[in-house]
């Protein structure tokens, strides 16, 4: 109980003290935000090695004794002070510590360039937070540490124009309005089963209520994990924000905490039916399959980041929904994969931000020779996120194939619909890599512009954590079937046996020899002995005028003729609850501004109007 409390607490108050200290001493403030970073991972480490390793979440539920005035104030047979030390909450602990080391790290020299004011105070009372959600065992303790996070990604945002604050704005009223919607679902929770502790609670849904209590929670999940329809905050923050804060939170804490509580949901709290599993699924697919397609179109890489971020928060929810072994080892693996990577790709842009000021592909080009750490590791990345082998990307969404296959097997209509979510998951996969070849190729490879010539590394600092993320991609990927899955993912999930047959090991040797005969030939012939010129007409070299963007070659997509029409309603904020909703209450406003006409005669007639309304309700 005392490392427990020490992770939550340490980070918290220290997260409170910094703010004591003025921003001139921000290196040094970072400084102190790493060194309790790297305590709360040894902590966390502790926690995780030293439990047994038996995935049964009501036997390490640790209550937190308080004192008479507590325990008068919580006078309930309820423990609402409880932490759960569970596998799985474990796991996503462990995670929340390494990847906020690393970004934290990584931040030390990117905050000089784009500086947010008290980050190492917000970022740490975040960390602080993130822990509490993982191990509270009581719903009403895990949502005042959920709720307490969107504060937190609204700091971290450094709204210093109309664009960032719109953003900043907008992410605070999608994640305050979905956490005030899971109140009501852990409301009717209370009411059903008279308990709030998510290690005994088991609830089917099977009518009216029970569903409205899961779609609420599902809500708060889909929001933070940044899953269709509540999505659309996550690009447009990762657009506007630093990419030290996008690294941070949409792509590692906030998908970790809104998946473990989708893996919460779908496996302990409540008990899914086949329309649940089939609504999922659907959600699961339009998520991948949607955002994947807005993000072929764009120019900003880090919007485009933003809407692969997304994208894979589908793959996740359709593991879960499956309700298999191999679904939830799956969902669970492609969570910490997506974390990986997508964290490693936003420090990557943010790399690129930090020499080159600029955020749009058309202006980049040619940085391959200039920032080589940056290249390779965003290659990787790139790899990895588009699921091609070896990469630890491919294994976890080659568990999620054969989950969906395994599922076909059933009766119900979710489960002879498996072709339909098979295709569409390979179809994101392969759309995804399309994507991400605009992404390496408009910025790292082709001509080089004249301006960026003198473009050189980012420091250490700054490339260690994604060089250290592009080998956990290549570690997690060869050592998927012998050392992940057995020691860390079934535990959690359950044994089960996979359908297909993968060998990462033989894959990655095979890979290995092709490229060193690759090399071999290279450096053999005579292939090194090449001219470059610069293309030119009538003897004036033209060619920064005749070049061709990468991001031109995927205009073609907009000219189809459905495509053409649902990009453009994107574009109009038709898919943007956000948006809408607020049409929406400008528009029922407007109708109430126009009954206000100064007449008394009329406001008469609206109050007797409501006194009568309200007697029939009572009645």
């Amino acid at each position: 109980m005392n490392e427990v409390f020490t992770l939550i607490s340490l980070p918290l108050f220290t997260g409170i003290i910094l703010f004591l200290f003025p921003e001139r001493f921000r290196s040094a403030k970072s400084i102190l935000a790493a060194s309790i970073c790297i305590i709360t991972l040894l902590i966390s480490v502790n926690i995780y090695i030293s439990e047994p390793r038996v995935f049964n979440p009501g036997s390490e539920t640790w209550y937190f004794q308080g004192s008479a005035l507590l325990n008068k104030i919580f006078s309930s047979d309820q423990a609402y002070l409880a932490f759960n030390s569970d596998l799985l909450s474990k796991l996503i602990a462990l995670c929340i510590s390494i990847f906020a080391f690393l970004v934290i790290l990584y931040s030390v020299v990117y905050n000089r360039y784009y500086p947010v004011r008290n980050f190492s105070a917000y970022f740490l009372i975040t960390l602080g937070c993130a822990y509490g959600a993982a191990l509270s065992d009581n719903l009403l303790l895990f949502l005042f540490f959920w709720g307490a996070l969107g504060i937190t990604l609204y700091k971290l945002m450094r709204a210093t124009d109309e664009c960032s604050s719109a953003a900043a704005k907008k992410t605070l009223i999608l994640i305050g309005a979905s956490d005030s919607i899971m109140i009501i679902g852990i409301a009717i929770i209370w009411k059903i089963s008279g308990t709030l502790s998510m290690s005994q609670l088991s609830m089917p849904v099977r009518d009216i209520v029970s569903a409205i209590s899961f779609f609420a929670l599902i809500t708060g999940s889909f929001t933070k994990a940044g899953a269709f329809p509540f999505h659309t905050w996550v690009p447009d923050f990762t657009e506007n924000a630093p990419s030290s804060s996008s690294a941070y939170l949409p792509a590692s804490l906030d998908k970790l905490l809104g998946i473990y509580f989708l893996a919460r949901i779908t496996t302990k709290i409540f008990i899914l039916n086949e329309w649940i599993s089939l609504f999922l699924l659907t959600i699961g697919v339009i998520t991948i399959i949607g955002a994947v397609m807005m993000a072929l179109v764009q120019h900003d890489y880090k919007r485009l980041l933003g809407f692969h971020a997304v994208s894979q928060a589908g793959y996740m929810i359709i593991g879960f929904s499956l309700g298999s072994s191999i679904g939830i080892a799956a969902g669970l693996f492609h969570l910490i994969n997506n974390a990986i990577y997508k964290t490693g790709l936003f420090m990557s842009s943010g790399a690129v931000e930090y020499r080159t000021g600029k955020n749009s592909i058309d202006d980049l080009g040619g940085l391959s020779r200039s920032m080589p750490i940056t290249f390779i590791t965003s290659i990787v990345f790139a790899i990895s996120i588009s699921g091609v082998p070896p990469f630890n990307g491919f294994a976890s969404k080659w568990m999620i194939y054969q989950g969906i296959i395994d599922f076909g097997n059933g009766p119900g209509l979710a489960n002879k619909l498996w072709i339909i979510w098979l295709a569409a998951t390979i179809l994101g996969s392969a759309l995804t890599l399309a994507s991400f070849i605009k992404f390496i190729g408009g910025i790292f490879l082709g001509r080089q512009r004249n301006e960026l010539a003198k473009i050189r590394e980012v420091p250490v600092i700054m490339w260690l954590p994604s060089a250290l993320l592009a080998i956990f991609c290549i570690f997690l990927g060869v050592g998927a079937i012998k050392i992940v899955l057995p020691m860390v993912l079934m535990p959690v999930s359950g044994k089960f046996a996979l359908i297909g047959f993968w060998n990462p090991s033989v894959v990655s040797v095979l890979i290995l020899v092709s490229i060193a005969l690759g090399l071999l030939v290279y450096l053999l012939t005579d292939l090194r002995a090449f001219r470059k010129e610069d293309s030119f007409i009538g003897g004036e070299i033209i060619q920064d005028q005749t070049s061709y963007s990468t991001p031109e070659f995927y205009k073609t997509i907009l000219e189809f003729r459905i495509l053409s029409s649902m990009f453009k309603k994107a574009e109009e904020k038709w898919f943007d609850i956000y948006d809408q909703s607020k049409r929406f209450v400008l528009r029922v406003s407007h109708i109430f501004s126009e009954a206000h006409t100064g007449v008394l005669s009329e406001y008469i007639l609206w109050i007797f109007a409501g006194l009568i309304i309200m007697l029939l309700i009572i009645l």
